[in-house]
């Protein structure tokens, strides 16, 4: 029996394809066979067949950590391999993270492009001026300007950021003088003054303008989706990123999953490896079913799973034991890896049935 829900959107794909006949009916048999080939029995043990389906490749994987950009192709040092492997699945949140950002058709040309990656690259004070001092004989910071627009931005910012200085103009420099600082502490205020952001996105710290077929795609080191998804020109339904947290936050837990199953499949394949897509699957899910993402790791999926035992089994085994005693938990003995350390037949395949036989009613069988 196939499943409904299957079953009408492959009807919609026969109906929008004008599909009858014997060419409809050749691809109904050929839907119900890749469906029966993709089935498995009741208790079987996918969870171990994925960790070695993903696990066995990966040790083939390269170890190499980076591969550096041709200008043409990508913007910085991108991570590949194992390393990626596992940033992805430790879920960690600092990488070398990018977007890769396509337009609408009416900005998808060259020049707007490049305007557009001019309004979403981060830019910081010392991005904005031409050269930065400091007067030692009145003790302040001298900053040029290379536009004069920025000059109420800095002073802003300054007034926000930085306690008790007084802010002045005259063609076209910023002078900021602090009250009560000697020269070491001038020194520590320009350099936080010259890092304070002033325009564009705050991340994204560097962009560049590349021709792909026919799109003009941005691409940058650094991400901030939460804003990018603000520009009008973006052609949203298309836009890309590695960073699993801002999705999570901004488009929620499904695209996060999703983001998690792309960038494993995508690192696999740049390797030549083949590793049937379920697998993966399984464990993106795994790593996000409950609403939130977690590692496969002591902190995440393997450090909070129900069972006592299970837990002991993958790290720091005493400080689970002693806080299980600690708390008084008990251990279901629910899963396998319990059930494997107490000698006991573990509850996969067949050892999922409790079988008992009446031996009275098989007497008067025969």
């Amino acid at each position: 029996m196939m499943n409904k829900n299957i079953l009408k959107r492959f009807e919609e794909y026969c109906e929008k394809n004008n599909i009858t006949g014997k060419a409809r009916e050749e691809k109904l048999e050929r839907l119900k066979n890749l469906i029966f080939k993709y089935n498995y029995e009741p208790g079987e043990a996918i969870g171990i067949i994925a960790a070695q389906s993903i696990s066995e490749p990966a040790t083939q994987m390269t170890m190499r950590s980076y591969t550096l950009a041709s200008q043409s192709d990508r913007l910085s040092k991108v991570t590949q391999g194992l390393p990626r492997m596992i940033e992805i699945f430790d879920a960690r949140k600092t990488f070398e993270k990018n977007m890769l950002i396509y337009l609408k058709p009416e900005y998808n040309n060259k020049e707007k492009a490049r305007a557009i990656a001019n309004r979403i690259k981060s830019q910081k004070v010392s991005d904005v001026i031409r050269s930065d001092s400091i007067d030692l004989v009145n003790l302040r910071i001298e900053l040029e300007l290379e536009k004069e627009s920025y000059k109420d931005k800095i002073k802003q910012l300054v007034d926000k950021y930085i306690k008790e200085c007084e802010v002045t103009f005259r063609e076209g420099k910023v002078f900021i003088k602090p009250k009560n600082v000697d020269f070491k502490a001038l020194r520590k205020m320009k350099n936080k003054i010259l890092d304070l952001h002033v325009d564009g996105l705050k991340g994204v710290e560097n962009v560049i303008v590349i021709k792909e077929g026919e799109d003009w795609i941005i691409q940058t080191a650094g991400t901030n989706l939460k804003k990018v998804l603000e520009f009008n020109e973006i052609d949203v339904r298309r836009l890309k990123t590695n960073d699993v947290h801002q999705v999570y936050e901004v488009m929620g837990i499904e695209a996060a999953r999703n983001v998690i199953l792309h960038e494993a499949k995508d690192t696999l394949d740049e390797q030549g490896l083949e590793i049937d897509v379920r697998h993966l699957m399984l464990l993106s899910d795994i790593m996000t079913f409950d609403g939130a993402v977690k590692a496969i790791g002591r902190y995440g999926v393997s450090g909070k799973k129900a069972s006592v035992l299970a837990r002991a089994n993958f790290e720091e085994t005493k400080k689970h034991l002693v806080n299980a005693s600690f708390y008084g938990e008990t251990d279901e003995l629910a899963g396998v890896t319990e059930n494997i350390i107490l000698g006991q037949l573990a509850p996969i395949g067949t050892g999922m049935v409790e079988l008992t036989v009446d031996m009275k009613k098989m007497k008067k069988k025969k």
